[in-house]
């Protein structure tokens, strides 16, 4: 029963990657759709599991607030990642940061070498109203 969250979840990804990308934005109401979206999975984990999630979830947010309030990451960026870590399950924790990190680095190579491409580094300036 891990797969469902995450599954339910793909279409909120696939959408904060778009406005991530184009407009470097996360819209609060992705990050609501993925919370909305834990509260109606909490049925299927434990009282203990989801503990563990919550805990995870917090040490993820307070870190990345650290890292906003030094500008090093974005406020979307922080929230989305503390929502993203309720759906990850506590037994997966050390194999979800290993991909993680290898996710990140390849995204970041990826923008920078995007945005030398003229008219991909014209798009992110634009952002939605």
């Amino acid at each position: 029963m891990d797969i469902l969250p995450l599954l339910l979840l793909a279409p909120v990804l696939v959408a904060v990657a778009w406005f991530d990308l184009r407009y470097m934005r996360i819209p609060n109401y992705l990050v609501a759709a993925a919370l909305v979206l834990f509260v109606l999975t909490l049925p299927l984990l434990g009282w203990g599991e989801i503990g563990a999630r919550l805990a995870a979830a917090t040490l993820v947010f307070a870190f990345g607030a650290s890292l906003f309030a030094f500008s090093l990451f974005g406020g979307g960026d922080v929230k989305m990642m503390a929502a993203l870590m309720l759906f990850v399950p506590s037994s997966s924790y050390t194999l979800f940061a290993m991909g993680f990190s290898v996710a990140m680095l390849a995204g970041i190579a990826a923008v920078v070498a995007l945005r030398q491409v003229p008219f991909l580094a014209r798009s992110a300036r634009s952002s939605p109203r």
